[in-house]
């Protein structure tokens, strides 16, 4: 499922993720070299690292979100191309020094056999010693956190009703979300969206990055430099090509 409608309220949405932190992050185990921004949703981590000197390469599979980031880009007067492409599916990128997938975007494919192509296919567009970089949401964020619904935000322009139920696969969680987004100053736009994620255990994600050729360099949770417990909620993924 890629993002439709909610990518022009993306941004203002997400002002709470800690991108600068995600950033450093990585810049502070890959200094430089290029980098593949896989779901790079509208480009916020991507111009970020194209600011600290990293030659970034951007891709998604939703256009709307494709669209927000190259406006971002000419903006910024960064010089980042674009690819529309699914995750599992890295045809013609090769050569990067690190490859980055952010903000739990891998959740977004609910079967194993599509993250351990997207590790496959990563591992091959990588050269020898490149890096990858990714989070997903724990166990216990999906399988509790997430269930603890309805989630609602009541805000100036856009105001959402957030429901969730568990998927039909294990550890998975369909979001269905209703948004009002103001055009006028008592007028309302409402649409609906549909997203389903799902995570694998951390041994799971683990076996998978090994099988693929990758020696995991760290596992850690919440922004941190912690090992993950029972009660983490997003787990960071460190690994490198061998």
């Amino acid at each position: 499922m890629s993002y439709g409608k909610f990518a022009s309220i993306y941004d203002g949405l997400m002002r709470d993720i800690p991108y600068e932190q995600w950033v450093e992050w990585v810049a502070t185990r890959k200094t430089s070299g290029k980098l593949l921004d896989l779901a790079c949703g509208t480009g916020t981590l991507s111009q970020l690292f194209a600011e600290l000197g990293y030659e970034v390469t951007a891709s998604d599979l939703s256009e709307e979100m494709l669209t927000m980031a190259s406006q971002r880009f000419q903006e910024a007067n960064l010089r980042i191309p674009t690819y529309q492409l699914s995750m599992d599916n890295l045809e013609g990128l090769q050569g990067f020094d690190a490859v980055t997938i952010s903000i739990d975007s891998l959740n977004y494919l609910n079967h194993g056999e599509q993250v351990q192509k997207t590790f496959s296919e990563v591992h091959k567009a990588l050269n020898e010693g490149g890096m990858l970089f990714f989070d997903v949401h724990s166990l216990f964020k999906v399988d509790e956190i997430y269930l603890d619904s309805p989630f609602v935000l009541d805000g100036d322009d856009v105001s959402y009703i957030w429901h969730t139920e568990p998927g039909t696969a294990e550890h998975s969680v369909v979001h269905d979300i209703t948004f009002f987004v103001r055009e006028q100053e008592d007028l309302y736009r409402r649409f609906e969206e549909t997203h389903e994620q799902r995570t694998f255990p951390v041994a799971t994600y683990s076996t998978w990055l090994k099988a693929a050729g990758f020696v995991i360099e760290s596992i850690t949770a919440d922004f941190s430099d912690n090992e993950p417990s029972d009660e983490s909620e997003r787990i960071f993924f460190c690994a490198k090509k061998v």
